[in-house]
């Protein structure tokens, strides 16, 4: 019945929002990894700033797809691999990352010339991930087995797509939050229309976990980071592998390429900042410049 789609998307909401602010309270306490210098950086304000957020927003995500009713168990465990894969894998480039190559361009270059970056470390084990996630969502019943191999392909080249453009859009506060919720919501509200309740639950899930953690981010107290970003995108990227019909996920697909290609030549921020509806959705919430 409907009414159980809406149920499934208000407790995954409930329970990524929930997990995120428990998980960010207590890293901020105790963080996970060293000390609270450890996860500090400076913003495009030059004022100090926490990446806890991210690993709040990965442990929060993580729990309550993990916890969420309704989820199949293949999808449940594609969206817990892919969510925490992408997640410690950005984790590791905000620790370790040097800033000294940046992009595809940047990283595959770099490891042409045999030096392997953390962020090939991440481009190449969140790809790992994606594929790994995507075989879990392909039952063997489902089509012919050249079928279901580029489901599989076309799904992991999604949900790893849609978590590097995510991060690509943290650059600005809660501006990576802002786009997640407007890709996701759409996914949420097609899987209300078509009374899918694990749909409706899955895609939820990383969009309360983002509003949650937003008053943070727009008051420049936190931010995702790659941790926060990647996980985001993934789980959204899983959402959209398990709900959408395979020329939907081309189309997604389509899209994600087509910015990530973009952001090699143009700078997402000073498009937006051109834009005057871009520019008031981006400022929305977040202090003057």
């Amino acid at each position: 019945m409907a009414h159980r789609s809406w149920l499934g998307a208000l407790a995954g909401a409930a329970l990524g929002a929930v997990a995120a602010r428990a998980a960010y309270a207590a890293f901020t306490r105790r963080p996970p990894i060293g000390d609270e210098k450890t996860w500090t950086r400076t913003n495009h304000r030059g004022e100090p700033i926490t990446l806890l957020e991210g690993p709040a927003f990965v442990a929060g995500a993580g729990a309550a797809a993990a916890l969420v009713p309704g989820l199949p168990g293949r999808v449940r465990a594609a969206a817990v691999l892919a969510g925490v894969g992408a997640g410690g894998l950005g984790a590791y480039d905000d620790l370790h990352g040097s800033g000294a190559s940046k992009g595809f361009r940047g990283h595959l270059t770099a490891l042409a010339r045999g030096e392997v970056t953390s962020g090939a470390v991440k481009i190449l084990g969140i790809g790992a991930a994606g594929l790994a996630a995507a075989s879990l969502l392909r039952r063997s019943g489902e089509g012919g087995a050249t079928a279901r191999f580029a489901d599989t392909l076309i799904d992991g080249a999604l949900i790893a797509g849609a978590a590097n453009l995510a991060n690509l859009f943290d650059l600005r506060p809660g501006r990576a939050i802002k786009v997640g919720l407007l890709a996701g919501g759409p996914l949420v509200a097609a899987s209300l229309a078509k009374d899918a309740t694990a749909g409706a639950a899955l895609a939820a899930v990383p969009l309360g976990a983002g509003i949650a953690l937003l008053p943070e981010d727009l008051g420049e107290r936190a931010m995702l980071g790659d941790a926060g970003a990647n996980a985001l995108g993934a789980l959204l990227g899983v959402a959209a592998a398990s709900s959408l019909g395979r020329p939907a996920r081309l189309a997604a697909l389509g899209v994600v390429a087509g910015l990530t290609a973009a952001s090699e030549k143009v700078s997402f921020t000073k498009v937006i900042a051109g834009n005057p509806v871009l520019n008031r959705l981006d400022m929305l919430g977040r202090r003057p410049r």
